[in-house]
């Protein structure tokens, strides 16, 4: 589930190659999830840790995530005496 949100995103990443040689990535719609690096491959590996980073973020906070829903068993919340 997590993976698989991941991988997506990360597919849809953008990259551009800035005047001073370096990388920028980012994925739309993501806000605040963005990578610079001085070669592509550190961009991607960068952009990665900053979405899995977010990610956590966000789940811990309670916050919603656009295209993710974590689904609870609402049976494990039941108190048996």
């Amino acid at each position: 589930m997590l993976s698989e949100f991941l991988s997506k995103k990360l597919k849809n990443a953008q990259y551009k190659l800035l005047k001073d040689g370096s990388y920028f990535g980012e994925i739309s719609g993501l806000r605040g999830v963005w990578a610079n690096a001085k070669n592509l491959e550190d961009c991607r590996k960068e952009l990665q840790e900053v979405l899995e980073d977010w990610l956590v973020l966000k789940v811990r906070n309670k916050e919603k995530i656009p295209g993710f829903t974590i689904k609870i068993d609402r049976r494990q919340l039941v108190k048996h005496a």
